[in-house]
């Protein structure tokens, strides 16, 4: 498995017998590392071996698009309580940001991408998470699946038609369980939350995801004026 090899302000992501050339000498990366390792290049500088976490995760996945902030992947385990031996079904896997973060929650996530390049991307990052033996992702359209999927735990929806599924929600849901549906509109966000009180979803509520940094200098504390707060929409919904 891929590991970060950091050294104060850097980090490269490298697995074991990769070589890196660097300013700092040639890492030779060995074969059998562990997190919390020092590995030296040729010119005796320290680099030190450690394990990926989420945000390590977010930051290193070849991209296919714009993933999912860890701002909204937060909500989406907080609101669904998502856990251990939890069934997940996924739709617009994208990056695969999402599905990664639950499936080291401890669920098992099935997840539908239409691209196939983009499927390809996704299995790939899966392996570099360590969680390929708990995601699986299929290419194709979720809503040519709705027939024959079963039921799961928690369904979580990044997809512009997400509403055609909603309305399918209490067929894929078992009892108790949570759909969370990420919208970049609101327009969407609407036909959405609409579509979960019309399929008799209970406890529907829609959030906008809104992040600030703080600034501190010498002249005080204020919210940062830089870069955009917001994300986009979630909407959570629950069949009791």
């Amino acid at each position: 498995m891929s590991l970060l090899f950091v050294r104060e302000d850097r980090e490269y992501l490298l697995a074991p017998g990769d070589t890196l050339e660097t300013d700092l000498g040639v890492l030779e990366v060995p074969g059998e590392v562990d997190p919390g390792d020092t590995v030296e290049t040729h010119l005796g500088e320290s680099f030190t071996a450690r394990a990926l976490r989420g945000p390590d995760l977010f930051a290193h996945f070849e991209r296919t698009g714009a993933p999912m902030m860890p701002r909204d992947v937060g909500l989406v385990v907080g609101h669904t309580g998502v856990a251990d031996d939890d069934r997940v079904l996924d739709a617009g896997t994208g990056t695969g940001v999402l599905a990664a973060y639950l499936a080291r929650c401890g669920a098992t996530v099935r997840t539908y991408e239409r691209d196939a390049d983009f499927a390809a991307v996704a299995r790939e990052n899966m392996r570099l998470a360590g969680v390929d033996d708990r995601v699986e992702v299929r290419t194709g359209d979720i809503t040519d699946a709705l027939d024959e999927l079963g039921t799961f735990d928690v369904v979580t929806l990044d997809t512009g038609d997400a509403a055609s599924v909603v309305a399918r929600a209490p067929s894929l849901l078992a009892d108790g369980g949570f759909l969370a549906v990420y919208s970049p509109f609101v327009e969407q966000t609407r036909e959405v939350a609409t579509a979960a009180r019309e399929a008799g979803l209970e406890q529907v509520e829609t959030l906008e995801t809104i992040q600030r940094e703080m600034d501190f200098d010498d002249r005080g504390s204020r919210p940062s004026t830089a870069g955009a707060g917001h994300t986009g929409y979630l909407t959570f919904a629950r069949k009791l």
